[in-house]
């Protein structure tokens, strides 16, 4: 089975979805934040600062129904109906909460948190019901401003304590994940640790022999490494 594929996801794999029919690329924009100044006796130069976020552009079709071009055993099935999709991202957006962004390629991965930047989609004329898209991610940094508590030194002078900051706001990684139609070990794998290769940890963490790979029964409760 190809691994290759893009996943989004909201709130800790809580909701999301494959992308069911890969787009023909992704631009990814990788960036600088420098600046520029006149020095006298210099002329012109270039202060470099931190680089900008990456950001990442797609777009494909959202199929209402099978279509020769949707990923075999595409995670989860199709989503009907498939208006489902445009709602999915819609609320998403609505939380302004990040969301993940999963990339399995041949050559390089992507995994990371990020913002959905814009998001633009019609319905297909020449091909009713099916649904085009575009849309714009940013990898997104979690962040938390640090609080200053005052404390009381021994010479009773007052001092400010250094917190710790905050751990980024997504949820434990769950401990079980119960089987839908089109699960594999390898897109359960995929989806929630963004390397199907590590399938082998799940099948081995529940007994699972080879041939029971073949017939995994919808409802099953795995447990998760």
């Amino acid at each position: 089975m190809s691994k290759y594929g893009i996943w989004l996801s909201f709130n800790n794999q809580e909701q999301g979805f494959q992308i069911p029919i890969n787009p023909s690329s992704i631009e990814m924009a990788e960036g600088g934040s420098g600046k520029m100044y006149d020095v006298s006796g210099l002329g012109e130069i270039n202060v470099i600062k931190a680089p900008k976020l990456t950001e990442y552009r797609f777009e494909g079709i959202f199929p209402a129904q099978d279509h020769p071009l949707v990923i075999p055993n595409v995670s989860g099935g199709l989503l009907e109906p498939v208006n489902y999709y445009v709602k999915l991202i819609t609320e998403w957006m609505g939380t302004k909460r990040p969301i993940r962004f999963v990339f399995a390629g041949s050559n390089f991965g992507i995994n990371t948190p990020a913002s959905i930047e814009s998001f633009e989609w019609k319905e297909v004329g020449g091909s009713p019901g099916d649904i085009e898209y575009k849309i714009h991610l940013k990898k997104y940094v979690f962040y938390a401003a640090k609080k200053a508590v005052p404390v009381t030194a021994q010479n009773s002078t007052p001092a400010l304590a250094k917190q710790s900051p905050p751990r980024p706001d997504e949820r434990p990684t769950a401990k079980t994940y119960t089987l839908r139609s089109g699960d594999t070990l390898w897109s359960v794998a995929q989806k929630h640790f963004g390397d199907g290769a590590r399938y082998k940890e799940i099948q081995k963490l529940n007994n699972l022999s080879d041939a029971d790979l073949k017939r995994l029964p919808v409802g099953k409760v795995l447990k998760l490494p």
